[in-house]
């Protein structure tokens, strides 16, 4: 019995990714027709990576961190930099020129994303010493210290050679193609599933649940917790190199603490402790604000204007939706639980009982 479920597990999820590819085959070869529904969708699975980066420092080893959006910055910034065509570069940098120890530097995007991440994961460890240190929202405001420092550093015009300031890059080059898109940001994501899996997995998983028990058992915390922080880190740094080629341009704005709220919010909804959570919590986040755009335009109905349709009442809608799915999935939409297709299936024949259920009580009722 375990053997068929196997099986059919393999298959589902055969067919499952084999209709993906073929909705990214559709939509590449209408990219003109669908560029609205893409970006959405590329902005959600780069938005996927960042927050399960998170989900592997939050819900996995109980480290409370704010400071995504710094290290997505450093990403991003040395993404842009070393892909940046070399001719380019002078309608880039307009103002003060690029620095020479820059202005040759070039390599592929995929190189570029690994030196990012690579980069990240640094300077992750070297603040780590102090920081880790620290715990709950100590931990918490110290990383969104740093995020804030680094931020200022990028926009400061000490830099306006390297960084061009708080003029932002632009020029960055984009994905070929969706395949390369997505396939990066699914790898990302496999790869911390893998990690969350391992021997290492689980001992941040000791760490989150009792400290105390798991330096009795022998493991180094402060260890343990540097290479959470590192790894985190590093796919954090990676998917803000995936942020700068799907915008092609960006500026020390771009990285405010909003955007570490927002891969925040994104986790608590999903979940924490969920990678599917934040998949899930991802898409949902990111489509549902662009999905209620419709509550920013003036609504007439018979000559008459609806006075809350005017910009900014989407927010007002999306923050009361929020707060709906939070009260009814107070652990999160998938709360620490993972998709599974028996999962599924128990799911649908919950629901079709329930209706079957309904609809016996109503034929009794009205005979």
């Amino acid at each position: 019995m375990k053997k068929k479920a196997v099986s059919k597990n393999k298959l589902y999820t055969l067919i499952s990714l084999l209709v993906i590819i073929g909705i990214l085959g559709f939509l590449q070869a209408n990219s003109g027709a669908y560029s609205y529904q893409i970006s959405i969708l590329q902005r959600s699975a780069i938005y996927a990576v960042v927050a399960v980066s998170m989900n592997l420092l939050t819900g996995f080893t109980g480290l409370f961190s704010l400071g995504q959006a710094g290290f997505m910055a450093i990403g991003a910034y040395t993404v842009s930099i070393l892909t940046i065509p070399v001719e380019s570069r002078a309608s880039v940098y307009y103002v003060d020129g690029i620095s020479p120890v820059i202005a040759n530097l070039h390599c592929p995007f995929w190189l570029a994303l690994i030196i990012a991440g690579v980069l990240s994961a640094g300077i992750a460890a070297l603040i780590g010493i102090p920081v880790l240190r620290l715990k709950s929202d100590y931990l918490a405001i110290a990383t969104l210290g740093f995020s804030e420092i680094i931020r200022a550093v990028i926009a400061a015009p000490q830099l306006n050679r390297i960084t061009n300031g708080s003029y932002g890059v632009k020029n960055i080059p984009g994905f070929p193609n969706l395949y390369a898109a997505f396939g990066l940001c699914a790898l990302c994501i496999l790869l911390m599933v893998l990690i969350v899996n391992s021997s290492y997995g689980r001992a941040f998983k000791a760490l989150r649940e009792d400290e105390i028990a798991a330096q009795a058992m022998g493991l180094n915390l402060f260890r343990y917790k540097e290479l959470a922080f590192v790894i985190s880190s590093f796919f954090t740094g990676v998917g803000g190199g995936l942020l700068a080629m799907f915008m092609r341009s960006i500026d020390s704005k771009t990285f405010s603490i909003n955007l570490t709220y927002d891969i925040l919010l994104i986790v608590v909804l999903g979940g924490i402790g969920s990678i599917t959570g934040s998949i899930v919590g991802s898409f949902l986040v990111t489509a549902g604000r662009e999905w209620l755009r419709f509550f920013d335009n003036p609504l007439s109905i018979g000559g008459f204007e609806v006075p809350l349709f005017r910009s900014g009442f989407r927010m007002v809608i999306f923050s009361v939706l929020l707060m709906a799915v939070v009260l009814f999935y107070r652990r999160g939409i998938m709360g620490s639980n993972e998709f599974s297709w028996e999962g599924l299936g128990r799911l649908i024949r919950r629901i079709t009982t329930g209706r079957k259920k309904k609809n016996k009580t109503q034929k009794g009722e009205n005979a």
